[in-house]
């Protein structure tokens, strides 16, 4: 058994790519999901030994136990064996064995970076990197262990990523926005695109996004750029680019491009920066530079791009625009990769790698910045537990320590305070970042969401709307304005809400159209959402669902399951809460529903204005417990507004 595997592992006319997350057959790539190719990925490390239900269990879905984990599990075995062309009855590479689990029996090659001595059977590692002598060798890319489905809320912060939490029991919020302007003027809006690798080796394909992130990041202290978040540009990874169409898409009217090439130790980028509206080249460029000076990239860009779009900075922005600091060349590499692997949310990996920078180079902000949202990400959207909540915070203050006013940093952990129940917290965090540049659409989005929490519902919708003008916030990026939810404006939130097909979206759509008593239609979408991803949210619109469709029982089992999971694994959403609450409440289930409200309340969500009008808590007015409940919400909700607004 490998102890650890390459980037790269053939078997038969199969070959997985750790670093893509990919399998191919014969050169083509084979539609996989994510959780089969966990799977894969488990038994691979543990060739030719048996891989015990329970070290899946632990292993890949110890957070995610909203479902039967026996039916989880042969769902991705039999969706591996599928993709294999591989049957139970007659294995050539997945075999069952009887009760106790599952076992890779294919012959590996095992080709790049690990060699195997068949006599000792270990193997060592090797990294094609900058990786010196004396240097932490890089860890391996198998998977650590916690499978985390891809969520949209850790994108309108990363819209850096943030708005579902729990989202899979949440909504999402920390979407990483980056924008531009201390001036109420519209900035001049800006996509940066993910580079294209014009060289033949693949293990280098993380730089194409990871490189166009630390340029985003960069520009977003330019206070006349409305530079669009990478949340927005991941899909554009490896694609043929329209520029006309994809400046239309992200309503932009400045795109950069580029294109990279490394030969051995050195590297060279190519970009164009172009007018979207006339396609005329504002400035271009080529820069050649030794692989172990990967930082110089985004100043030497950066300085281009202010230059080309004649941008008068004011002093503090030109100081912010310094050229980095200096850290390790490998723990650069790891920082890179990191933020590679959590834009594509594969967030146990990017944990790995900013892990292993943090350990070489402590004192690089930015590598602890992307820890603790990658740690928060765990958390959030999987029910990872509090201990990687204080992971984050501690990163995140690490980051802050290391450089004050960085503006990830305190929008971030800001988003980390309102979700566990410190939104008072949160708030100097956010008018900070927004002293820093007025126009920064990240930290407008979450002020709003500190003040939804905090009931100033007219407030939380100045912050939204401002943050979706900068953003050019269009349908279809995850985000949903909850507060017209909240102010009984039901059409209008509807009319907000993404166009997509995500379990999330179409939970929310049910949601609004049941405020709207559109029972039939709501009671499809909220089938529909617990059917494509039955976690948190979507366990509440199916516990709605069954009380349209007179099952109570059902629904009130399906809540309580939910609410011991919760409690379990000690993560939760202080608004996601809530919502069970109005669950209890429409099926009956007063003592529970008060239970629950309770808890959401003296967790964070004090929001007394809706509180104390929500139709649907309509059958608790009469109940002594209420009153004390919305008593609670109301003293700091007043406080909150002395504080805040006197």
């Amino acid at each position: 058994m490998p102890p650890t595997l390459p980037s790269l592992v053939r078997f038969d006319h199969f070959e997985v790519d750790l670093r893509a997350g990919e399998l191919r057959k014969n050169g083509s790539k084979v539609r996989l999901q994510e959780q089969p190719f966990l799977l894969l990925t488990a038994l691979l490390e543990s060739a030719g030994e048996v891989v015990t239900r329970e070290e899946l269990r632990q292993r890949l879905w110890s957070v995610d136990t909203f479902v039967d984990f026996d039916h989880r599990l042969a769902v991705a075995v039999s969706k591996l064996r599928d993709a294999l062309r591989d049957s139970a009855e007659k294995p050539k590479f997945v075999e069952t064995v009887g009760r106790r689990g599952y076992r890779f029996v294919g012959q590996l090659e095992l080709n790049g970076a690990l060699s195997v001595d068949p006599e000792a059977g270990t193997g060592e590692a090797t990294f094609p990197s900058s990786q010196t002598a004396g240097q932490a060798e890089p860890p391996s890319l198998a998977f650590s262990g916690r499978a985390r489905s891809r969520r949209n809320r850790l994108i309108l912060l990363s819209l850096a990523g943030f708005l579902i939490i729990l989202g899979a029991v949440a909504v999402p919020k920390l979407v990483r926005i980056r924008s531009g302007t201390n001036q109420p003027a519209t900035p001049r809006s800006l996509a940066i695109l993910p580079l294209h690798n014009s060289g033949q080796e693949a293990s280098s394909d993380f730089l194409g996004f990871s490189l166009a992130d630390v340029l985003i990041t960069k520009l977003a202290y330019v206070s006349s750029l409305s530079v669009r978040p990478s949340a927005t540009i991941e899909k554009y990874r490896g694609a043929a680019i329209d520029l006309q169409k994809v400046a239309a898409d992200l309503k932009v009217d400045t795109v950069l491009t580029g294109s990279f090439i490394r030969d051995g130790d050195n590297l060279r980028v190519t970009y164009q920066l172009v007018d979207a509206k006339t396609e005329k080249i504002l400035g271009q460029g080529v820069i050649d530079l030794k692989y172990n000076n990967l930082i110089a990239v985004q100043d030497r860009v950066a300085s281009e791009v202010i230059s080309q779009l004649q941008l008068n900075l004011p002093p503090a922005e030109t100081e912010r625009l310094r050229p980095e600091s200096s850290t390790s060349s490998l723990a650069y590499e790891y920082f890179l990769q990191g933020l590679d692997f959590h834009g594509q949310h594969k967030f146990p990996l990017a944990i790995q790698m900013l892990e292993k920078s943090t350990e070489i180079d402590p004192n690089y902000a930015p590598a602890w910045v992307y820890l603790g949202a990658s740690y928060n990400s765990d958390a959030a959207f999987e029910f990872g537990g509090r201990d990687e909540y204080r992971r984050a915070e501690a990163a995140y203050e690490r980051a802050l320590t290391i450089e004050p006013n960085l503006l990830d940093a305190q929008v971030f952990l800001a988003n980390l305070f309102i979700d566990t129940g410190k939104v008072e917290r949160a708030v100097p965090l956010l008018r900070d970042a927004l002293k820093t540049n007025g126009n920064y659409a990240a930290a407008h989005w979450e002020l709003g969401y500190a003040y939804r929490f905090a009931g100033m519902l007219q407030d939380s919708v100045t912050e939204c709307e401002r943050a979706r003008q900068l953003y050019a916030l269009v349908k279809g990026n995850g985000s949903v304005l909850n507060t017209y939810l909240y102010l009984g404006q039901y059409s209008k939130f509807l009319e907000s809400l993404p166009v997509d097909d995500s379990s999330f979206s179409i939970f929310y759509r049910g949601f609004g159209e049941f405020h709207l008593r559109r029972f039939d239609e709501a009671a499809r979408d909220f089938d529909r959402a617990y059917e494509l991803d039955p976690t948190l949210y979507a366990g509440i619109g199916k516990a709605l669902s069954d009380s349209i469709h007179q099952h109570p029982q059902e629904g009130l089992g399906l809540l309580k399951e939910l609410e011991g999971k919760i409690a379990e694994r000690g993560v939760g959403d202080p608004e996601g809460t809530y919502k069970m609450a109005q669950a209890f409440a429409v099926l009956g289930d007063k003592t529970s529903a008060l239970r629950v409200l309770r808890g959401s309340v003296e967790s964070g969500f004090f929001s007394y204005p809706y509180i104390e009008r929500d139709p649907l808590f309509g059958s608790l007015h009469s109940e002594p417990e209420f009153d004390r409940i919305l008593n609670a919400a109301r003293k700091r909700y007043e406080a909150f507004k002395s504080s805040f607004f006197s």
